[in-house]
C-alpha cells in the first residue's frame, strides 16, 4: 500500500513505483520549515523501508511469509489515515500490511533511518537523471542538460554555482563547460543536487516527478 501495487507487482513494477512515491512524497519538496516537513519525512522513510523490503527477493519472502503467518492480508486495508499506511502499531487490528520497519533498515536511530533512505534514493535518483539525459556514465556525472536546467531554477542556484567553482564566469554557467568542471572535481549529480538552496531542490525534484509521471502516463 506504502507502493501502491499488489502482492503480485514484478520487481520492475516495485521500481517503478518507488521511483513516483519517493518523488512524490521527498521532504525537500517542501521548505526546511514547514509544518509539513515532519509527515513528509516519515512518509519517506516508509516508502524507502517498503522498497528495501520488496527490491530484494529474500527479504520481499520473508516480508510475505509474516504476512501471512500473522493474519495481515490485502482485503481488509485502512484507507483512513494515509500517513499511517501499513505501519500498525502493537496490539492494533490486523488490518493493512506487516510492519515495514521489522524488514527495512534496521536503524538504530532517527538519523541512522535518514542516513540509509538518503543512500537507498539517491542510487535512484541517479538512475531517473540517467534516463532525462541530465546524467551520464557510472559515476552518473552531470551532464549539460542538467547544468542548463540548474542554472535556470533561480539566482540562488546560479551563485552557489559560481562560489563553488574558481573561474566560472556567471555567463558560462550553463552547459558544456560548466559541466566539465564538475566532471573534473568529480561529483556525483546526487552530491550536486544535495548541496543546492532548499528552493532549487524542491525545483528540480518537481521538473523530474513531471517528467517521470508524464511517461508513466504516456506508457
Amino acid at each position: 500500500k506504502v507502493l501502491d501495487i499488489s502482492s503480485t507487482a514484478t520487481q520492475q513494477q516495485i521500481r517503478d513505483a518507488y521511483k513516483k512515491q519517493a518523488l512524490k512524497s521527498h521532504p525537500d519538496r517542501v521548505p526546511s520549515d514547514s509544518p509539513e516537513r515532519p509527515a513528509r519525512t516519515k512518509k519517506f522513510q516508509q516508502i524507502n523501508d517498503a522498497y528495501f523490503t520488496l527490491s530484494d527477493p529474500g527479504r520481499r519472502r520473508d516480508y510475505d511469509a509474516a504476512r501471512s503467518y500473522h493474519g495481515f492480508n490485502d482485503d481488509n486495508v485502512d484507507d483512513s489515515d494515509p500517513d499511517e499506511e501499513e505501519i500498525p502499531r502493537q496490539n492494533a487490528p490486523k488490518s493493512g500490511g506487516f510492519p515495514w520497519s521489522s524488514f527495512g533498515f534496521g536503524a538504530k536511530n532517527q538519523a541512522e533511518e535518514e542516513h540509509f533512505s538518503n543512500e537507498q534514493f539517491g542510487s535512484v535518483f541517479e538512475e531517473m537523471l540517467r534516463e532525462e539525459g541530465l546524467a551520464e556514465g557510472q559515476e552518473a556525472k552531470p551532464t549539460g542538460k542538467f547544468w542548463s536546467l540548474v542554472g535556470g531554477l533561480s539566482g540562488g542556484a546560479m551563485g552557489f554555482i559560481v562560489a563553488n567553482f574558481p573561474g566560472a564566469l556567471a555567463g558560462a554557467v550553463a552547459g558544456n563547460r560548466l559541466g566539465a568542471v564538475r566532471d573534473a572535481r568529480g561529483k556525483s549529480v546526487y552530491s550536486v543536487f544535495q548541496e543546492l538552496p532548499q528552493g532549487d531542490k524542491a525545483k528540480l525534484l518537481s521538473e523530474l516527478a513531471a517528467k517521470v509521471f508524464a511517461h508513466a502516463i504516456g506508457s
